[in-house]
């Protein structure tokens, strides 16, 4: 590997605001209004949302705290801080080379998914999904999915556009577009909960998503959750290490972890208040998988007057949230391309696209020219998905809390989230200190193994 690095000075987030709106942008997309969802419609509802906020609690946000302070301590991409924060010679920077396999997996069918959700703002603006009838909205999602040149265009329409946004660097492309837009969704999102609670149904629908029922839970529904808890923060894949490098030496880590993870939560559960009220008032099946958002949201929209125009607006604003994420994924490849390989930001930019337009096109043609190709038993997009959810993202957590709880150690932990002690952070630090170190990589490998059925 290249040891060459970039002289020029880096890029960053220029304020703390931004700070936070860009890594919430990482962790508030499709991850929230697609993933979340549909995984708790097809895991039982409330078991897995409260395995899931366990998982979060308990192992995401400590691994997130660790990234963000790596990186931030490093000042550089995820490769080159474990180089430069490990004793010589041990090989920690697998770790990033891990998490950029990682990202290239998941935005291979991620930008699928968020191809779904542009394409989805003609079809709002042209009003042919607006309807309660299941048979319309399901039959508008399968025509598009079933399309190998729509799918592979519109999968390409986002790359580009995804590109032209990172070429433009961290402070006038990532930071401007998520601090200005972000809000928006987040009031639509609470415009569609108190529409779909005046639904026939909403009693059924919160039943489903609050009152557990642990007779549903097994071990690959509690791996399942561990994977979505690090999808939706955006841990193990090298994107908070990275962001942690922009991050203000002034800026407060356990503070905006924390305030990430919050928002990332309400965010989760505001979609599914808007969603499942309407999945049963409609008549459609929680556990429908991907296409679940798409076939309920247009139904909850025919309920509200100016409802068409108030979806494209949503899908406006989703597109918006999942380009903050995908953003964020790119990231990584682009900033090791740049500071390990010497290259300029706009050939790491093209590189990234070029080969993202190779693997991703597989999960594009998933359900038309490739509908009947399957590895190990499963499609491409949904082999990504696993692959990624389940397996390197667990397993760079692990390794994350133990290069932090037993070769960087408390002293350092201590003094990235103290500021070099100008918060008041000791205690916190040792209270993360311990699960990184004990709690949570035990936890990690117990429900890998038996997800996995391997004991």
């Amino acid at each position: 590997m290249s040891q060459q690095q970039t002289t020029a000075k880096r890029d960053g987030f220029s304020s703390g605001f931004g700070v936070l709106a860009a890594t919430l942008g990482s962790a508030v997309g499709l991850g929230n209004i697609w993933k979340f969802p549909y995984l708790t419609g097809a895991n039982g509802g409330a078991s897995f949302l409260l395995v899931y906020l366990l998982a979060t609690l308990l192992v995401a946000l400590p691994v997130m705290i660790a990234e963000i302070a790596l990186g931030r301590k490093a000042k550089a991409n995820p490769i080159s801080a474990l180089l430069a924060l490990a004793p010589a010679r041990q090989p920690w920077w697998l770790i990033g080379a891990a998490g950029m396999v990682a990202s290239f997996l998941i935005l291979s069918f991620y930008s699928e998914v968020v191809a779904w959700v542009f394409a989805y703002i003609l079809k709002a603006i042209s009003g042919s999904v607006l309807s309660s009838d299941r048979a319309v909205t399901e039959a508008a999602f399968g025509s598009l999915i079933s399309d190998p040149v729509q799918s592979l265009v519109w999968q390409w329409v986002v790359l580009a556009t995804m590109g032209g946004i990172l070429m433009l660097g961290v402070t006038k492309g990532i930071e401007a577009l998520t601090k200005k837009l972000m809000p928006l969704l987040f009031l639509l999102l609470v415009l569609l909960c108190a529409v779909s609670l005046s639904l026939d149904k909403a009693r059924e629908g919160l039943a489903f998503l609050f009152h557990p029922d642990f007779s549903k839970l097994t071990a690959a529904t509690v791996l399942t959750a561990l994977g979505l808890a690090f999808f939706k923060l955006s841990i193990g894949m090298g994107t908070m290490m990275t962001y942690g490098s922009y991050f203000r030496d002034d800026q407060d880590i356990p503070a905006t972890a924390f305030r990430v993870m919050s928002a990332d939560l309400c965010v989760s559960l505001l979609a599914g208040i808007a969603i499942f009220p309407a999945v049963f008032t409609f008549g459609f099946e929680p556990a429908a998988g991907p296409a679940l958002v798409f076939i309920t949201i247009p139904a909850v929209f025919s309920q509200i007057p100016m409802g068409q125009a108030l979806m494209v607006v949503f899908f406006v604003l989703t597109a918006i949230a999942a380009t903050g994420a995908t953003l964020s994924l790119m990231e990584v490849p682009v900033l090791i391309l740049q500071e390990r390989f010497g290259l300029s930001r706009r050939k790491a930019t093209a590189s990234t696209l070029g080969l993202l337009a190779l693997t991703g096109s597989t999960c594009a043609l998933t359900n038309s020219a490739l509908s009947g190709f399957t590895l190990f038993g499963l499609n491409m997009f949904d082999l990504f998905d696993f692959v990624s959810s389940n397996l390197i993202l667990p397993a760079g957590g692990i390794f994350i809390a133990l290069f932090v709880g037993w070769v960087w150690g408390f002293d350092q932990l201590r003094r990235a989230l103290s500021n070099e002690g100008r918060l008041n952070n000791g205690k916190l630090a040792g209270v993360v200190f311990f699960l990184l170190r004990y709690v949570s990589p035990l936890l990690i490998l117990l429900v890998m193994l038996k997800g996995l059925n391997l004991f």
